[in-house]
């Protein structure tokens, strides 16, 4: 029987071939996308739950106050590791990553080069992140200093087909302007391999070096540090737990060097309101986390935000898609009318007519499953490009995406076919081959369902238009520095001891206009600092900026302003005790007046050293990270050293910079010139708005074609019905525009109507996703006035292709008996 109802049900689709068609092709193009999203959703929720220990295993988290400065920090002091560990409840176990390296400079055997990203663990890291291991073991592999674990990758790049075990590795370099991290270079030896740290882990290192050995490590300061440190709790204990134990062991250990450093007392430098907390926050949870973003972090992450919209969007491209398989399903009743009263008389019962009706839901709804993941696979490699993942198809034949899209199967089936089959098979025999059957052509469900449609339509068009207006105001704000014809040279400090000798021959071509040297660049990849400043004898009375260590090119290099005082320069002898703030630094130390002269003692170790340092200029504030973010307190200090920031004048710059990589292999570093524009770094700075932006635009495309589709059912539903309706109107002489009118009228109304929803909607969402923004445009009401024009002229477009058809048709057809 079975076999029967899907061969009748294939044959019903070849027979109606259009509407069959487009049926499929809705609900294909709304499970593809569906697919595609889920797989990028799922891999960003499974970050670090690779790991053996995941649900038990968090990172530890500074929170602090101090005066005006709020801290949320991805790092903690030192010895904090080792005392969780020992003195702390419920803490198993913990480890730390301390330095970490990009580009390493290494040396094997003879040969020198810069390969991949080290960073300096405790021995028992892989006791708690699980990493396979392919050779060495992982409990010892870390047990002694200048011991070195590395990735399959990074062994074949190094040494080919050759054991890597107890090979020796030269690390160079290390910490290149940094004394305290130049002891970490030497000879390291290898003492195990592992696969390649998992694409969904928040840091990704090719080798892991031991801590061992590294005098910082063994710092007992509760006072400053900077170790990644990452804690398991024991089986059943809950992170609630632990965190109420944690104040007290705090307290123990600040509270004599808070007296020693600050003049204070614990419990009195809470009572001035300030306050330092150590949190626990899930190693799954970091990815996803935007509190850290910069602060401590290995790489950038993902957004929360992003992937729950991305999976709203989903839900209603499915739904949007049912919507429309009901809809066209139910608009070709009228024509099967003589089919249900013959079915009816010759003894099918209901059950019969809906097994079938489902049958024939089934079959379609399985050849757009098909369709669906053929456009998931070809869809795919685009998405990756555009989403910077690596997502494969074979992940959707994953025993988890198997028994989802049965399930989804299954829904699909009863959310988009049960509607029709249980709508065709309540027909009476008699009315059925009379075609007598009365069906309200202003259903409330019908209209419903396409209000529905078109507010997530208006809603993701309003969307597409903001997130353009904002990505169009980032480009354009002012920024209180110029980024157009600057050469960044990131990495110039790698000529060494030629540096200075570098820059003068780049500074003589008549083609630039000048050069500073400094490792702080606005946009990018930067150095990044902050200094204590004491704004009396008081030392809670302090305040953190950012430290910027500039030269005197530094400022008009970069076209920024002067608004009080001067500029560093040699004429005025050594300048290592001026310093330069911004005009927020100036308000928050409450200079604004008069601050050119003010001094004030600069923190210089955890122990209460001091140095007085005087304000000589105020520079105008300019946007030091990005527009994310309201501007810092910011000094800079006169400190150049290792990067350089070539400002360029207009024409030859292919020229300038073959000339400049010229100069550089005149010095035989064995590196390689390297360099980059500061307005493309700026741009790459917002490239997660700009593919949101830009995924959004393809959304609002296909989420309006699939409800255009289920529109163009409803009106050949409507059409079908007013059949006879609109042939007496031709023969009593109506236009075939008056015929179209008339049909259109009624669906305008829906449509229309989903704009008082849609734009509340897009409004709080849209102004919600501003909010991340410090500086952002405002939702204009003429964006609702674009959305509701585009929305109603496509719909009205579709509208009127069909209705016209009906309007032009013969009314001999329509009037004339059966």
């Amino acid at each position: 029987m079975f076999q029967t109802y899907l061969k009748i049900a294939w044959r019903n689709l070849k027979k109606n071939r259009l509407v069959s068609g487009i049926n499929i092709l809705g609900l294909a193009i709304g499970i593809g996308t569906c697919l595609v999203i889920s797989l990028y959703v799922f891999d960003e929720l499974s970050y670090d739950r690779y790991s053996e220990h995941s649900d038990r295993l968090f990172r530890v988290n500074l929170e602090a106050s101090l005066g005006k400065e709020s801290l949320n920090e991805a790092s903690v002091m030192a010895p904090v590791a080792k005392t969780f560990a020992d003195e702390v409840a419920g803490v198993e176990d913990a480890t730390r990553i301390g330095n970490v390296f990009y580009n390493t400079k290494l040396k094997v055997a003879d040969q020198e080069m810069r390969k991949g990203k080290t960073a300096f663990v405790d021995p028992n890291f892989f006791d708690l992140f699980t990493l396979n291991f392919l050779q060495g073991n992982p409990k010892a592999a870390l047990a002694k200093p200048n011991s070195l674990v590395i990735t399959v990758d990074q062994a074949k790049a190094l040494f080919g087909e050759r054991d890597p075990i107890n090979q020796v590795i030269e690390l160079k370099e290390i910490g290149y302007y940094n004394e305290g991290y130049k002891s970490l270079a030497g000879d390291y030896t290898i003492t195990g391999v592992i696969e390649n740290v998992p694409s969904n882990s928040h840091f990704h290192f090719d080798m892991f070096a031991s801590l061992l050995g590294n005098p910082d490590s063994e710092n007992t300061s509760w006072m400053s540090g900077s170790y990644s440190t990452y804690v398991l709790l024991e089986k059943g204990v809950k992170a609630e737990q632990v965190q109420e134990n944690i104040p007290a062991i705090v307290k123990k250990y600040m509270d004599g060097q808070m007296k020693e450093s600050m003049g204070m007392s614990y419990d009195e430098f809470f009572a001035k309101g300030n306050f330092v907390y150590l949190n626990l926050q899930p190693v799954t949870e970091i990815h996803l986390s935007t509190l850290f973003k910069g602060s401590g972090q290995f790489e950038s992450g993902g957004d929360l935000n992003t992937v729950i919209i991305y999976c709203v969007i989903a839900v209603f491209m499915l739904l949007i898609a049912c919507i429309n398989f009901m809809n066209l399903s139910t608009a070709g009743a009228s024509q099967r009318l003589k089919e249900i009263g013959v079915r009816k008389v010759m003894g099918s019962d209901k059950r019969n007519l809906i097994y079938q009706f489902l049958a024939e839901s089934l079959v379609a709804i399985v050849v757009a499953m098909a369709l669906g993941l053929v456009f998931c696979v070809l869809a795919l490699p685009f998405f990756n490009e555009f989403s910077f993942k690596s997502l494969e198809v074979s992940s959707l034949f994953s025993p988890f995406y198997l028994i989802s899209l049965g399930v989804l199967l299954g829904l699909v089936t009863l959310l988009a076919g049960g509607y029709p089959a249980f709508f065709l098979s309540g027909f009476k025999p008699i009315d059925s081959l009379k075609k007598k059957v009365l069906v309200s052509r202003k259903s409330g469900v019908r209209s419903g369902l396409v209000v529905f449609q078109f507010v997530v339509s208006s809603v993701l068009i309003v969307g597409t238009i903001v997130v353009a207006q904002q990505m169009n105001f980032i480009q354009n704000k002012e920024l209180g520095y110029k980024r157009d014809q600057l050469i960044v040279l990131r990495d110039a400090g790698r000529v060494g001891e030629h540096l200075d000798v570098f820059k003068e021959k780049i500074k003589s071509d008549p083609r630039v206009v000048s050069v500073s040297t400094s490792a702080y660049i606005p946009a990018g990849p930067t150095d990044t600092s902050v200094q204590a400043l004491y704004l009396d004898d008081s030392p809670a009375n302090s305040i953190r900026l950012m430290r910027f260590g500039i030269d005197e090119e530094y400022i008009p290099t970069l076209g920024m302003e002067l608004v009080q005082g001067r500029n560093f320069s040699l004429e005025f002898g050594n300048e290592t005790n001026n310093i330069i703030i911004n005009e927020t630094a100036a308000k928050e130390m409450g200079i604004a007046d008069d601050p050119i002269g003010q001094t004030f003692d600069m923190m210089t170790d955890n122990q209460g050293g001091r140095e007085a340092v005087k304000v000589i200029g105020v520079v105008k504030d300019f946007v030091a990270r990005s527009l994310r973010e309201p501007v810092s307190p910011l000094m800079m200090v006169y400190n150049p050293y290792y990067s350089l920031i070539v400002k360029a004048q207009p024409g030859d710059l292919n020229g300038l910079l073959a000339d400049m990589e010229k100069t550089w292999n005149e010095f035989e570093s064995g590196e390689p010139f390297t360099y980059s524009f500061l307005d493309e770094l700026y741009n790459e700075t917002y490239v997660q708005e700009s593919r949101m932006g830009s995924f959004l635009s393809i959304l609002a495309v296909l989420t309006i074609f699939v409800a255009c589709l289920g529109l163009f059912g409803l009106v050949t539903y409507t059409a079908e019905q007013r059949f006879k309706e609109i042939g007496v109107r031709k023969v009593l002489g109506s236009t075939s525009g008056q015929i179209v009118g008339l049909l259109t009228k009624d669906f305008v109304k829906p449509v229309a109507l989903s704009f008082l929803l849609a734009f509340p909607i897009g409004y709080f969402a849209m102004d919600k996703w501003l909010q991340r923004f410090a500086y952002r445009v405002d939702v204009e009401w003429w964006v609702f006035v674009i959305a509701g024009i585009v929305t109603l002229l496509i719909a009205l477009a579709t509208i009127c292709s069909r209705s016209l058809k009906a309007a032009l048709m013969n009314p001999v057809d329509s009037l004339k008996s059966e």
